[in-house]
């Protein structure tokens, strides 16, 4: 079990330097835009200039990945994982609108572009309006700035951007969608790895969210039963239902070797109303968490999420990032001293 540092989109050297610094053995980087100006100026404008203007990317090629694993590499951190693609290029698909054949085999080209640059983790979830929050500068512990989401104002709510989709139909288009993709990922060496749904309501402007508690996750993996389909497993999100509940599908497929990584964050308060919290504070007890995975053999790799906004920190979060870093990877180092003693 290891730290990583994660929810970089446009990748910095600065950043990269202060990942190292803090102690992550790697990196996790959240739907990479290869077209933003602040990754082609990362990597050097000189290499793009002479290319002229590009189509919008809809699928990562193994260039472009090889690419950032190197400038991951530089500082000697490992690229852990992609966590997802812009929702836009998975939209069609999850909603099983015209065009989405065409965005399953954009995926099925990124999965064996990252098999071939070694990237061994892609991530992916099934949300196709995204993280709702109701607010997003509510007051945490000495005033930091947090998100909190109350449903009775989110069901209130209806954009009228996306077709309604009950259960069955968001069901029917996730199946059709893994039996495409999962044998191409199991041939790339790929793992793809099932973010809950956040927050973990039943619908959210007409929309279906099945992805929401320990019986949906076990459904999904029992219908993809492979070692390369797995879970991005979230205490936060779990835990906006039940802490307990949160507690009990950890263990569960925590033994059952199914948790690929993990998003490790705590929460204030519960479903119909919750905001987000620092590490050590709400209803997820870190400590707890991570001696479960201990227990269960887990390998993969730990990564803070959605840490409150202290003074004086940057959009990114860097204070804050490394005192939840700084926080868990303590946790792991008394559990490994005690494991020693006790073995």
């Amino acid at each position: 079990m290891r730290v990583a540092a994660g929810q970089f989109r446009e990748l910095t050297q600065e950043d990269l330097a202060f990942a190292r610094q803090i102690g992550c053995a790697g990196v996790t980087i959240n739907k990479p835009d290869f077209d933003s100006q602040a990754w082609t100026g990362f990597l050097g404008k000189q290499f793009t200039a002479a290319s002229g203007p590009r189509a919008p990317t809809r699928r990562f090629s193994a260039l472009e990945l090889a690419t950032l694993r190197s400038a991951v590499e530089a500082h000697g951190l490992v690229l852990e994982c992609i966590e997802g693609v812009p929702r836009n290029l998975l939209d069609r698909v999850m909603l099983g609108l015209p065009g989405a054949e065409e965005q399953v085999e954009d995926f099925k080209a990124t999965i064996r572009a990252m098999g071939q640059a070694g990237i061994p983790v892609l991530g992916y979830n099934w949300i196709p309006d995204g993280v709702w929050r109701t607010t997003k500068a509510d007051h945490g512990r000495g005033g930091a700035l947090v998100t909190g989401y109350d449903d009775r104002l989110g069901q209130s709510i209806a954009t009228g951007t996306l077709p309604p989709r009950d259960e069955q139909a968001m069901w029917a288009n996730w199946e059709r969608f893994i039996e495409a993709v999962l044998p191409v990922a199991e041939g790339a060496g790929v793992k793809l790895s099932l973010h809950p749904d956040d927050p973990p309501v039943p619908e959210l402007d007409g929309v279906a969210r099945i992805f929401r508690d320990e019986a949906a996750l076990g459904r999904a993996l029992a219908f993809a039963d492979s070692p390369n389909h797995g879970l991005a497993f979230c205490t936060g999100t779990l835990a906006q239902r039940s802490a307990d509940g949160m507690m009990h599908a950890l263990g569960r497929f925590a033994r059952a070797g199914r948790i690929h990584y993990v998003h490790l964050r705590s929460v204030a308060g519960a479903l119909p109303r919750f905001t987000e919290a620092f590490i050590d504070e709400g209803k997820v007890d870190a400590v707890a968490v991570l001696e479960t995975l201990a227990e269960a053999g887990f390998d993969g790799f730990v990564i803070d999420d959605h840490v409150p906004h202290v003074v004086g920190d940057t959009v990114w979060g860097h204070r804050s990032r490394a005192y939840a870093t700084g926080y868990i990877a303590g946790i792991i180092r008394a559990l490994e001293r005690t494991k020693g003693r006790m073995g």
